[in-house]
């Protein structure tokens, strides 16, 4: 399906489902997905594992100049700006030197537009990097994925590549102590013969479950908007994500709706 990469290093601003006027930040290379997972569903298409590695990063210092570039000019024109989002295409705390461009922004959004977040958003799988734990602790939002609380699932849906471990991630969620969003997306789906699907009575006991052990400052839930490298993905409506949100807010949790 035509899934598609990001072209540049800051792109937008665009609407945003969940974060409004958001100017994006991709750390990756402009020409591939590199991840740690391999999501199903997925916007950027399948994860290249056979490219190169940090070589071709962007660099720190082209990072900020083109960020501070950017601002400057929206700044200028008096364009709105709600976050600074990093996303792009693939995991954004990939990057060797993340700890250090969070740094960057910070300083950038303080002299240029105060007023705005900056969102991360993240598939949780490197936070156990006390680098990584520790830039996220000082964005405004901490958006992290959790799809489901069972290992399978995640397997399934995710594809993690390399030493993931799912109860370590919930471990280190847990050590956020609320200073995080849960970000999940529902769906339904087969794929190499196998149902992957995160919705059912079971799977939704269980992650609510864990989403009351890590007791995040919000949850965002949503489905599938774009096209996905897999056919034929279910995408859910959206009372049946207003159902699971009316779950979470039955423990105190706010809950934002994408659909």
């Amino acid at each position: 399906m035509g899934t598609f990469l990001f072209d540049q290093i800051i792109f937008g601003p665009v609407q945003s489902r969940r974060l409004g006027a958001s100017l994006g930040i991709n750390l990756l290379p402009n020409d591939r997905k590199i991840c740690t997972f391999d999501c199903l569903y997925c916007e950027c298409g399948w994860t290249d594992h056979a490219g190169g590695g940090a070589t071709a990063l962007h660099s720190r210092e082209e990072i900020r100049q083109e960020l501070e570039k950017k601002l400057q000019a929206m700044l200028t024109n008096g364009d709105p700006l709600d976050s600074i989002t990093f996303a792009g295409n693939g995991e954004p705390t990939m990057h060797p030197a993340f700890d250090l461009i969070i740094q960057d922004t910070l300083a950038l959004r303080n002299r240029l537009f105060p007023e705005a977040r900056i969102a991360v958003l993240s598939n949780a799988s490197l936070i156990h990097k006390p680098t990584v734990f520790n830039a996220l602790k000082q964005v405004d939002q901490n958006i992290l994925k959790l799809d489901s609380a069972f290992e399978h699932t995640v397997q399934r849906l995710n594809q993690p590549r390399g030493n993931f471990d799912l109860q370590r991630t919930i471990d280190h969620m847990k050590a956020f102590r609320g200073s995080l969003i849960i970000q999940t997306l529902f769906v339904r789906s087969h794929h190499n013969g196998l149902s992957v699907d995160n919705t059912t009575r079971e799977e939704v006991e269980a992650w609510l479950k864990v989403v009351g052990e890590i007791a995040p400052s919000q949850v965002m839930i949503y489905t599938i908007a774009r096209d996905t490298p897999v056919e034929g993905m279910e995408r859910l409506s959206y009372d049946e994500l207003r159902d699971i949100a009316r779950k979470v807010e039955s423990m105190d949790i706010p809950v934002q709706i994408s659909h």
